[in-house]
């Protein structure tokens, strides 16, 4: 049994560290790095302003510099995908 409780918490963890996998090359492994050093350091945002950023890059309405490339990586993202990432961030 403890072999099945703690294969399911390794995977959980996998998935929840896959959803950061892709922005964690700009941003890094715990959201410490301005993004090709123009984006602000998203380490411990609250969820909402995560959220509010996520969605407003998705639809155009958000964005500096690097609104382009972040329309791109936003845009196959669901509202729970977004907020779960968006939980993510705030605890790093």
């Amino acid at each position: 049994m403890r072999k099945i409780v703690l294969g399911t918490m390794i995977a959980a963890a996998s998935l929840m560290a896959a959803n950061f996998a892709p922005c964690a090359g700009c941003h890094g492994a715990a959201a410490e790095k301005a993004a090709l050093g123009k984006s602000q350091i998203i380490k411990g945002w609250p969820v909402e302003k995560t959220v509010a950023a996520l969605k407003g890059y998705k639809d155009g309405s958000y964005g500096g510099a690097m609104k382009c490339v972040m329309k791109g990586q936003v845009a196959r993202l669901s509202d729970a995908d977004i907020q779960d990432l968006a939980t993510q961030i705030s605890k790093f």
